[in-house]
């Protein structure tokens, strides 16, 4: 079975993506309740803040673990890996 680069954080990642769904379903909440859009648009600000933050320290540890190992090994799993990280990097941004 593969381990990948998230492996050792596991439990803290879920966690983490546990916190962020209590957030959408606050946001659910809010709308649910007729709450000031303001206040919603606020909330909806700190959501995707914290799924950016999550996916940027996946990333990391993608770059560090899977990236880093397949690069050590050469050939094309390196250039296949390279790739994917630089195309994650692009949805990132383009997000």
């Amino acid at each position: 079975m593969a381990t990948y680069g998230y492996h050792d954080h596991k439990q803290q990642h879920i966690n983490r993506l546990r916190r962020i769904e209590g957030q959408v379903r606050g946001l659910q909440r809010m709308v649910e309740d007729d709450d000031y859009c303001i206040d919603i648009l606020t909330q909806t600000a700190a959501v995707n803040k914290a799924l950016r933050s999550f996916a940027l320290a996946l990333l990391d540890e993608h770059l560090k673990h899977c990236v880093a190992h397949a690069v050590a090994n050469g050939g094309e799993e390196a250039d296949l890996k390279v790739r994917e990280a630089s195309d994650a990097i692009a949805r990132l941004v383009r997000s």
